[in-house]
């Protein structure tokens, strides 16, 4: 008897260590496009067999013509597929950071409620493809090394797990694999306007390297991302070993975290800072503090996102609350690795 699509298969064959690996509950998280739509058919497919219950979250962004419509039949899809429960969550988009920005975080909201409902993870579709868009925006933009190392398997942020069990799928499988399986695909038409960075991206800038390099882009990013995560979480592991080692209530003694080298100093630092409560720090505030250490002329408070600051008190970085009695800075927010 013959077996599955390959393409379905390798679908099913990724998402199955995820799926044994562990008990509980998954949500697929699914707009109707060929990557989620394939990761929800395989993991509608394993789940069963893995003994994990298995269901499904459609979000209506209500920004498009007949989007509720849409959401609705993506629904219906997923149900076919046997998932349960599946999900219709419509969502109110602001207007912050633009409208992908602002779609991305109702959209990431609405997931991390429902996954906290039902106790469960939430599945995402994201591929090698979009791992290989994400280090590039990371490297264009200049986000630090950890923007590069791009998007792992498992996260937990705000107390969601978050579970990508495509980053090794083509999206080119993903669509075969809807193909083999009768799936009908819906394209949303924002993956092709050419408004959006990631369009051009994808469209213009991945096609080019490919012609000038000669293939095999994707896959080489996508690989350095991982070789560069590798180093990111040691020295991640190691900084939080000295923060935990040279942190004590007066503050952070400016000696010994001078002595540091860059690239743990400045990870002490913002491990510090963010357990201080200090929201959204950027290259600019930590360069700022990592001054009051190792270019120390005498000078003042260095202030920091949410009204708190950092000053230099007896050879010891001392973290300032917010000013105008504003109460203690606010706890740091959770961002979720790029969406694609």
């Amino acid at each position: 008897m013959a077996g599955p699509d390959p393409a379905v298969a390798q679908l099913r064959s990724a998402v199955r260590p995820g799926l044994t690996a562990e008990d509980r509950p998954v949500l697929v998280a699914c707009s109707g496009g060929a990557d989620s739509l394939a990761l929800a058919a395989a993991v509608a497919f394993e789940a069963p067999r893995a003994g994990v219950p298995a269901g499904a979250v459609t979000v209506d962004h209500g920004l498009q013509t007949g989007s509720a419509e849409r959401a609705r039949q993506t629904a219906a899809v997923l149900r076919d597929l046997g998932l349960a429960p599946v999900l219709v969550v419509a969502v109110d988009v602001g207007a912050g950071g633009g409208p992908e920005g602002a779609a991305r975080t109702a959209r990431y909201a609405a997931l991390a409620r429902a996954a906290a409902e039902q106790d469960a993870r939430v599945a995402l579709g994201h591929t090698l493809d979009d791992q290989a868009e994400t280090v590039l925006l990371g490297l264009g933009r200049g986000s630090g090394p950890r923007s590069v190392a791009g998007m792992v398997e498992h996260r937990r942020t705000g107390g969601t797990t978050w579970w990508r069990p495509l980053l090794g799928v083509r999206r080119t499988t993903t669509r075969a694999a809807c193909a083999a399986q009768d799936l009908a695909v819906w394209d949303d038409p924002w993956n092709d306007d050419p408004a959006y960075t990631r369009v051009r991206l994808r469209t213009e800038v991945l096609p080019l390297l490919e012609q000038v390099l000669g293939g095999g882009v994707a896959p080489a990013l996508a690989r350095t991302a991982a070789l560069l995560r590798a180093d990111v979480d040691a020295l991640d592991d190691l900084a939080a070993g000295r923060l935990a080692a040279l942190s004590c209530d007066d503050g952070l003694p400016a000696a010994p975290v001078a002595e540091l080298p860059a690239a743990l100093r400045t990870r002490v630092l913002r491990g510090w800072l963010r357990a201080g409560g200090v929201p959204d720090l950027q290259a600019v505030h930590l360069d700022a503090v990592d001054a009051l250490l190792v270019r120390w002329r005498g000078q003042g408070r260095v202030d920091l996102p949410g009204g708190a600051g950092v000053v230099r008190v007896s050879g010891t970085l001392n973290l300032v609350p917010v000013r105008n009695g504003g109460g203690p800075p606010p706890a740091p927010h959770d961002r979720e690795e790029p969406d694609a």
